[in-house]
């Protein structure tokens, strides 16, 4: 294996994160945003409110994008193994 293909592989690797993960954090910020303006607004200023709705927020992205998310990890993991018994 030379660096360029190592390059490639840790790029891939970095995309397969980003996709797998952004979904869940993006949603988190905007609803921790929802939240942090409805605290304000309202003046009621409890912690747990905000982690809630976060923590319901991500359960529901895995519940509806966990089967995507493994098959994506999945194909990742098999062409990096592929990778490395061809080399």
């Amino acid at each position: 294996m030379d660096t360029s293909m190592i390059t490639q592989v840790l790029r891939e690797g970095i995309w397969v994160a980003i996709k797998l993960g952004g979904p869940m954090l993006i949603l988190s910020m905007m609803v921790g945003v929802l939240i942090a303006i409805f605290q304000a607004v309202t003046q009621i200023h409890e912690q747990t409110l905000g982690f809630i709705f976060k923590l319901t927020v991500v359960i529901l992205v895995l519940l509806v994008g966990g089967g995507w998310m493994m098959e994506t990890l999945l194909d990742y993991a098999k062409s990096i193994f592929t990778l490395m018994a061809t080399r």
